[in-house]
């Protein structure tokens, strides 16, 4: 009799996780490059029938049909691909989109891009909660937590033998007028947390004047071009923006180039390598806690 009832719910528990898990979105869309990432990290690869123009890592990923920029989807290229669910962060749109999206019936999760890891910790857990890997969720944050903590020790113990540069980081594409990142962008706690000091004082990314340029005469600069990269984006940026050199960063040969997906989005699992590897790059003469960025 007691092994009947055992029986009888080793088999009811297993049919509720059954359930539980049939419940769980199982055709997903996902628009930006960061929180793309996330959903394969914590094994949802497999469920992904569609991705947006930012999305690019893993390569695996490109594979994918496209719904189009994160900031203008398309309603008919994600409704074709008849998805249980439509991930994304604040800044995908546009808003009637959305709604038509909605409108015909499909989940949407909206997650905040903001730039820290209380808000991370929260979207990571989420995804981890649609997945239905919660516990693969946690022990990423813990990693994650553990990497930030080790490079923000990193940067302490190299400030105490050498000033913070003074970094800027510009955007856009080749042949078009760059954007500088400002205060509250992922952009500037990239440079922050690597150990370099922002001095733009607008919020978001806007036009930067060339007095105001050769006022702060940044001693790194950064670019992040999303059709250019290397020497090619160095020698497109100096062509385009000649007054840069006029300063300290391109006199010192300090141009460095990034891969525009790591802004995409919030905070990305790639993030502490990449701010590792600009540690690097800001300070030279310390031994990096990974390879170099490519200069």
């Amino acid at each position: 009799m007691r092994l009947s009832k055992f029986l009888l719910l080793c088999g009811s528990l297993v049919f509720s996780h059954a359930a539980a898990a049939a419940d769980l979105p199982q055709r997903w869309v996902s628009s930006g490059g960061s929180l793309s990432e996330w959903v394969v990290r914590l094994g949802g690869e497999g469920k992904l029938v569609g991705v947006d123009t930012t999305s690019l890592h893993p390569q695996s990923l490109r594979k994918l049909p496209s719904i189009g920029y994160q900031r203008a989807l398309s309603a008919e290229g994600v409704l074709s691909l008849r998805p249980d669910i439509l991930i994304g962060s604040e800044e995908m749109g546009p808003p009637p989109v959305i709604e038509q999206i909605k409108a015909a019936g499909i989940r949407i999760e909206a997650l905040s891009a903001k730039p820290d890891l209380d808000t991370l910790e929260r979207n990571v857990l989420r995804l981890g909660e649609l997945l239905g890997t919660p516990e693969q969720a946690r022990e990423q944050m813990t990693a994650y937590r553990q990497d930030l903590q080790r490079q923000a020790d990193w940067v302490a113990q190299a400030q105490k033998r050498q000033a913070p540069p003074r970094v800027l980081m510009l955007l856009g594409h080749a042949g078009s007028n760059v954007m500088a990142a400002g205060k509250d962008s992922l952009a500037v706690w990239l440079i922050e947390h690597a150990g370099g000091e922002s001095r733009t004082e607008h919020s978001g990314y806007k036009p930067i004047s060339n007095e105001a340029l050769l006022a702060m005469d940044p001693q790194v600069v950064i670019f992040a071009d999303r059709s250019l990269h290397g020497e090619e984006a160095r020698k497109a940026l100096l062509q385009q923006n000649p007054v840069l050199q006029q300063t300290s960063a391109a006199r010192d040969g300090r141009l460095l180039t990034l891969d525009p997906t790591l802004l995409v989005g919030g905070l990305g699992p790639r993030l502490p390598e990449g701010l590792a590897e600009l540690s690097a790059a800001f300070y030279p003469s310390e031994q990096a806690l990974t390879a170099k960025l490519d200069r």
